[in-house]
Order: structure tokens, then sequence, then C-alpha cells
């Protein structure tokens, strides 16, 4: 084996080539070497997802001082009149992009054209700016507050001042390094009377950006003079300021394309080959992490030999606007796009103009002003939402997410993936990395999740689907803690809105309906009361069992069971003994949130710990006292929370054997407080939404066999797809729903047991009237509920089509 294979094959393992082993690549001719350790790279860290923007592209100014031999973006005469674009011209493109679905303004400009054209600094005082960057930080602003379009500045050199100014109003911001040669700057070559091609002044800009925390684009433009070491070169000097700053989102690997009435008019462009193997260089040098990109209009009908050569990014495509730098040179369409990468094995997938990684990090790469505009675009992974659905919204689930619920087409599954679902199927222990990778999962990925748990769901649960019929009770929305996620409570001041707090006999009254209408359980939740002591839980209990001896109890939060436990000064152990011989018959796991203490010194700060929660169920197990499990998603955490809640849950259910259920609750936007002050996403995803049902039932298996969709929250279609997702439970009846209310939600405050049938039965499943405890009701109580008819008997029940391969 020789050294460059040596060099090669280390890379491919995932080790990062020295600068001494990277040049040795350049003379590397082995193309088959190269492409297979460049995929391996790529799909290590992108796995089977490939990205684009969708964008609009405003060239404020095609003016230019440079005189690079190649551009005709610049080749315009000089005119006061059309020096620059209006802000009104932008505008109306802007507007025009976001009707169409674009998220991203691209803003090109020439390098600073008043200091070489009098027309520039004329058209700049006539619209009363002093330099062109001051003039895009203007129009850069306005586009985004009157459209929402998040800009992205390509302007060239620029001052640490500059950079300043435009981090402001870009989350991102581009600069071509193009080359690293100097050679290219001399008497005959391309950028010969161009200062500000000048290699050092570029790799400054991005050096000043990175101790500014700005995500930056860059890239290098093959074959125009330089040699393939010098291509090498280019690229260690991208990767050392990386190294030191870590602001480089991508490398874009662009081919020079000949111009007619330009200098280079003539010169032979790059081969495929050519194009392929500086691909191929630029991932190993840079690794899995690294977004590399090659544009697709400029290599039309070989896209995917530019995906064999190990790119994860399209870069900006325009439904609306031409490539301006490129004119001859058209956006492929999208629909082209998304069949080519498909065809490759790859899912595209719509990003925004800030990297993922950027995004889930956005306090130290956005500026402030502009977070809630990122925040509100992205997914937990921080790729964009390209969907209107929302926990608890009328809009109904988007059926490009629908149409993964079947079998996955086999051979477009990636092979981690399909390991680490095997394995948990099987119920091997999953790590937090086998966790997010799940998660991750997108496209024929996504599928695959969903299809195994169901699987795993008919294997073990079969095809009953079964629901409870029950009445929540929120006694009190009074509460002295400061959630940040939380609509219902209400403090003692005005401006919250009016609390309450039920009497006792209003709650017996509750408990009695409920009793009469065929409930088997009340669920007994509120507010941590300031005046509530343990014996204000334990005194409700009373009035509850006074009031129907045989309804089961489902009652009290951990925070609720904690507070009560340390208003009395007494141990856990002792305090819940106390609650159980009252009456308590089970707890519901909420208060959870996410159980990870970085999430919840954020959204729960005053709240019970990780661990707290953990012991307060961990005790009540060791009692008898059985409870559910739910999780809280889509405000403000990343996978990694997802997968280190679901895995201290399947510990907890391993060492105690106590957990009945568990209840993904997505996370309901609309009156939020931490939506409301700009801190939050909007929820999750559809189709993360279905994923954590799927992916809570190959994580938790065997230790947890029941996972339950919340129907308020998904809405009915939304729960009636979770059913194929791993769902065995529709949850309760509820009758008193208040608390996702308050959030925002849309739906019912109940569901009659003919709605929940009806919506089971719509699925070619059996549905059954369950106990707390997942026995079977009685036949009185079934008897008794079924003569309750309810405003949700009419609600329209569809059936989700099927795909041709499920028959």
């Amino acid at each position: 084996m020789t050294d460059i294979q040596s060099v090669i094959r280390a890379a491919a393992s995932g080790a990062l080539p020295s600068a001494r082993e990277a040049l040795m690549l350049a003379a590397c001719d082995d193309m088959p070497l190269l492409l297979a350790a460049a995929t391996e790279i790529r799909d290590r860290g992108a796995r089977n997802v490939v990205t684009y923007s969708r964008k609009v592209f405003l060239p404020v100014t095609r003016l230019c001082r440079d005189v690079c031999h190649y551009c005709t973006f610049s080749r315009q005469s000089p005119s006061v009149h059309t020096a620059y674009l209006t802000l009104d011209e932008m505008l109306e493109t802007a507007r025009a992009g976001a009707r169409m679905g674009c998220k991203e303004a691209l803003f090109t400009l020439g390098e600073k054209p008043e200091l070489r054209y009098p027309a520039a600094r004329e058209a700049l005082d006539k619209l009363g700016f002093e330099t062109t960057i001051d003039y895009v930080v203007h129009v850069a602003a306005a586009v985004f507050r009157e459209t929402g379009l998040l800009p992205h500045v390509n302007a060239g050199c620029l001052s640490d001042e500059e950079i300043t100014k435009l981090r402001r109003v870009a989350p991102s911001m581009g600069i071509m390094l193009e080359s690293a040669s100097d050679r290219l700057c001399q008497r005959g070559m391309p950028h010969f009377g161009s200062p500000d091609k000048i290699p050092a002044a570029r790799l400054a800009t991005l050096e000043a950006a990175g101790r500014q925390n700005v995500p930056m684009t860059s890239g290098i433009l093959i074959g125009i003079g330089e040699t393939r070491r010098e291509r090498v070169e280019a690229l260690l000097a991208l990767r050392e300021i990386h190294a030191r700053y870590g602001n480089l989102q991508e490398v874009i690997v662009q081919n020079f394309r000949a111009k007619p009435g330009t200098p280079m008019a003539g010169t032979s462009e790059p081969s495929l080959d050519e194009l392929c193997w500086t691909i191929a260089v630029a991932r190993i040098i840079f690794g899995s992490d690294m977004g590399i990109q090659a544009p697709p209009n400029l290599s039309p009908g070989v896209l995917r030999t530019l995906l064999e050569a190990g790119i994860n990014d399209w870069g900006g495509v325009s439904p609306l606007t031409a490539d301006f730098v490129n004119p001859e040179a058209p956006w492929p369409h999208l629909e082209e796009l998304t069949r080519e990468t498909l065809a490759s094995g790859k899912y595209l997938q719509e990003r925004l103009t800030i990297y993922p990684r950027f995004a889930a990090d956005i306090a130290r790469w956005v500026d402030e002003g502009l977070r809630t505009a990122v925040l509100r675009k992205i997914d937990t992974e921080g790729f964009a939402r390209i969907d209107d659905w929302v926990a608890g919204g009328q809009v109904p689930p988007p059926a490009a997410d629908l149409s993964y619920l079947r079998e996955a087409d086999r051979a477009l599954v990636s092979p981690d993936l399909d390991e680490i679902v095997r394995r948990a199927a099987n119920g091997g222990a999953l790590g937090e990395q086998d966790v997010i990778r799940l998660f991750q999962a997108r496209g024929e990925d996504f599928a695959h999740v969903c299809h195994a748990a169901d699987q795993l769901r008919r294997a073990h649960c079969g095809d009953t689907v079964s629901y409870v019929v029950t009445r929540n009770i929120n006694y009190t929305n009074i509460c002295y803690f400061h959630c940040q996620f939380c609509a219902f409570s209400k403090g003692q001041r005005a401006h919250r809105g009016a609390g309450y707090d039920l009497d006792q006999a209003e709650i017996g009254n509750r408990v009695r309906e409920a009793w009469e209408r065929g409930a088997t359980e009340v669920c007994l939740q509120g507010g941590i009361h300031p005046s509530y002591t343990g014996e204000s839980y334990l005194s409700i209990l009373k009035t509850v069992k006074a009031a129907a001896p045989d309804i089961h109890v489902h009652a009290f939060s951990p925070l609720e069971i904690w507070q009560g436990a340390q208003t009395l000064g007494l141990p856990l152990k002792e305090y819940l003994s106390r609650l159980k011989h009252t009456g308590l018959g089970t707890l519901p796991g909420t208060a959870a949130e996410i159980l990870d203490d970085e999430v919840r010194a954020t959204l729960c700060p005053d709240k019970l710990k990780t661990d707290q929660w953990l012991e307060v169920m961990s005790v009540a197990h060791s009692l008898g006292l059985k409870s559910t499990a739910t999780i809280m998603f889509g405000h403000i955490e990343r996978l990694e929370h997802w997968a280190r809640h679901l895995l201290r849950l399947r510990n907890l259910a391993a060492d105690t054997g106590g957990i009945t259920e568990f209840v993904p609750l997505a996370f309901v936007h609309m009156e939020s407080p931490i939506y409301r002050k700009g801190r939050s996403r909007k929820g999750p995803t559809f189709r993360e939404a279905l994923l954590m049902h799927a992916v809570s039932r190959l994580v938790l298996h065997p230790h947890v066999g029941n996972i339950q969709t919340s129907w308020v929250k998904m809405g009915p279609l939304g729960a009636q797809a979770a059913l194929r997702a791993g769902v065995n439970d529709m949850g309760g009846t509820l009758m008193n729903e208040s608390i996702t209310r308050s959030a925002g939600a849309v739906h019912g405050q109940e569901m009659t047991p003919s709605a929940l049938s009806a919506l089971i039965t719509s699925e070619g499943r059996l549905p059954r009237q369950r106990t707390t405890a997942y026995g079977t009701a009685p036949e009185e109580r079934i008897a008794a509920s079924a003569a309750h008819v309810g405003p949700s008997d009419s609600i329209s029940i569809k059936v989700i089509p099927v795909s041709a391969s499920e028959g």
C-alpha cells in the first residue's frame, strides 16, 4: 500500500489528514479510491441527507472595482441610474420569492464600486449612503423586516466594522476564496488588476468573521489556471481558519465556465473528472461534518456523479431569479433535483441560509435581533420547517410525511440506521448516539423507523388500540412556579389573567358526574398553589373517594408530590405511602418536560431537577404505585436531549417495572410565554412528532409496553397517523381538558368513546375500553360511557390512504 493510499483509507475511517498528508493528495490519480473514501466520509456526517436553500437572488450592484478575467457579473456600463437596484425593486422580488416558499435572500454585489466609479459614488450620494456596504445593511434590514426572508450577504472583502454592521442584519455571509495562490494575481493571470482577489485579503475577511462568530460560506474556483497542489493549498488555508474559529459552514467547489466577451472566453473548462477529483479531495480534507457544495446549474446532466464525489449540498436554488453570476446556466427545477438526489439514494432536505449546526447554537452564531426569526423557521435539528402543521392546530398533517407510513424501500435505507433498528427491536440497549441517529431519520430512513416501530407494536400488542374513559380535573390554575412554556398557570397578579381554585364540593360534583358518565378514572393535576400543603392533596383524595369510592385516582405530578412532602417535612416514601393509603392509585408522569438539566435551567428553572423527578418515580414504583411517563418536546431542546430523556426512562423502567405507558406531548406554542417572547421554536414538525412515538417504541422496548398518542396535541388525523408509528393507546376521553387549550390548541375538550372507537376502527384496528392499569373496563362502565353522546361524535373521521405497496 502506498503512502497516499494509507492517507485516504485513514481518512475514510475518520482521521483528518495533516497538511503534509493532504498535499500528497495532489499527486493521486486513483479516482475510484478517492470517490469511495469521499462518499464514505460524507455519509458518516450527512447520512442520507442532501440539502439546498430555497432563495431569491438580489444583485444590489453589478459594478465592481475588480476586473477578474472570467467575470460577466460586473461587466456593465457605470450609470448613476443603474448603479444600484432600488429598495422597491428588491422588495418586489423578495415578496414574490416569499410567496413561492423562499426563505433566503442572497445579496450579491461587486467589490466597493464607489472606489472606482464616480457614477457609483454619485448614486450612493443620491440614496443617502456613504458606502455600498452601508446601503446593503439598509436594504437587507428592510427585506428581512418586510418579507421575513433571511439575508445572506456576499459582499467581498470586509473590515471588522463592516462585518459588525452586516451581522445585525444577516445570519450568514459568504466570500469565495477562489484560490490561495498569489501567482494568479500576477500580470497575465485571471486576478491581475483585482486588489480584492489577493488571497491574504480574503482570508483576513474570513478570520474577522470568525472572531465575530459569523457563519461563513467560502470555497474555491477551479479551472482558472491553478494547479492541483494550489487547490489543496487553498482548501488547507480554509481548514486552518475553520480550526481556529469553527465558523465555516460550507466549502463550495465551483467549476469555471467560459463566458463570451471575457478575456478567458477561449479558456478550456475543467473536465467532470477534474471537478469530481477536487470535490473528493475537499471532502477528505474537511471530513464528515463540513458542508461540501457544487452548484447544480454549472453541471447539468451529471448531478448523480457529483453526489458520488462526496457533496452533501446543492447550495442556493431559486424558483424565481436567475444566477446572475452565471446567467447562461439556469437552475434545475426542484422536481429534477429531488428526482436526481433520490436516484442516488439520498433525501433532498431544505435548509436555511444558516446551516443546522449553527442554528442549533443560535446564541453564539446569530445576532439577537434575528434569533426569533431563525427559531421559527427551523426544526429540532436546525433544518428548515417545510410545512404549516403545528401541534394543537387546525392544519392537517402534511401529505408528504403521511406517504412514509409504509414499509420502506430497503435498498434506500441507511445500513447504520437499519442496524440500530434491528438491535432495538431485539431488546438491545442503545446508546445516546444511536437514539439521536433514529431521530435524524428522513426519507426512506423515516419510513423504516415508523414501520419497524409498528411491526414491534403488532408483535407485542396486537391490533387492539385501547383508551380510558376519564375526566381531567385541574383543581387550580394558580401557581407560584415560573415555567416558561406554561400558559395554563396563573399568578396572583391581574395581568396574567384570572386564577381559580376549586372548592372541595365542586371537585366532588365533577367526580360524581364523571362516574355517572362511565368514567373509570379521574386525572387530577393543578398548579402549585402557594397555600397548598401536603394535606391539601390528601384532602382532595378523600373528597374524590367519598364522591365515587370505586373510581381510580390517577393524580399528582412528581412536582406536586415533592412539594407536598416538603411542606409536611416528610420523606418521600412516607408521604407517598399516606397518599396511597388515602386512595391514590397511579401517578401521571408529567412535570417531566425534558429530563435534562441543561434544558430545565431555561425552561423550568425553579422546578424539580432531573434526579428529583426520577427519585419521586422510583420511590412510588417501589411502593407499588405505577405511573405513566411523558416528554414535552419541540421548544428549545435538541436531539441529544430527547435521547437522554428516553434513555433515563428506559433505565427507570428496567429497574422498577413501574411505567405503564409513555406519552409524547408535542409542545403547543401559540400562547406559551417562551414562544411569545421569541425564545423558542413553534413545536415539533409532524415528522418529528411521529418519530417521537416510533422511536420511543423502539428505545423503551421491552420495558414499557404501551405507547400512547395525545389526540389533543396531534389532532384526530395526527393521532390516526400515529397508530401506524408504534402507538397502541389513544389516551383518555378527558371531558375537561384545559391545560393544552390554554396554550392555544383548537381540538375539543372531550372525545367520546364512540368517536375514539370510530377513529380507531377507521385504521382497521380494534378499539378496547380499558382501565388505568390496562385491564378491560367492566361491562357496566362500558355501558354507562356509551350512553353519553357529546359534540365529538360528529367529528369527521378520514381514512389516510395507504400506498400500493401495502395492499
